[in-house]
């Protein structure tokens, strides 16, 4: 859930940023900044923590780190997507599918108990997936649909 703080610190400082300096509060903007914002950051992370993100790949996919720093790219070119009105909603409709799809490697990893951070098998398992992983998807599949479909 740590993750979320950058997405929500993200759109409440652009909301305000938005009121003061254009007048009103931008939503459309600013939560689709917030997600921007969100995607680089977990895009870039594929390339800092490539080992742990290899771990969560399901045994049957190969090539794993091609994956890894195929779908960091994927959430760069989304954030990126998000900020570009005449792609916005596009963008939001496959960053949806995308996130339904990774959700099958949240579930293989949490079962393993991958560690991202330590590339190793450390982490704390299912009840991550249960408290953390399900209402984060949640979250973030809504956000997108909310600021990059329904508002836009």
């Amino acid at each position: 859930m740590k993750l979320l703080a950058i997405l929500f610190i993200t759109f409440a400082l652009a909301l305000v940023g938005t009121k003061i300096f254009e007048g009103n509060w931008n939503l459309l903007f600013s939560g689709n900044l917030g997600m921007a914002v969100f995607m680089l950051f977990t895009g870039f992370a594929h390339f800092k923590f490539q080992k742990g993100m290899a771990l969560m790949i399901p045994e049957f996919i190969p090539a794993k780190m091609f994956w890894v720093y195929f779908t960091g790219l994927i959430e760069i070119a989304a954030g990126i997507g998000l900020m570009i009105p005449s792609i916005r909603e596009l963008t939001s409709i496959l960053l949806i599918i995308f996130f339904i799809l990774v959700f099958i490697a949240n579930i293989d990893s949490s079962r393993k108990k991958v560690n991202l951070f330590k590339a190793d098998y450390s982490g704390p398992g299912m009840a991550y997936l249960y408290k953390e992983r399900i209402p984060m998807q949640i979250i973030l599949i809504a956000w997108t649909w909310f600021f990059g479909i329904y508002l836009n």
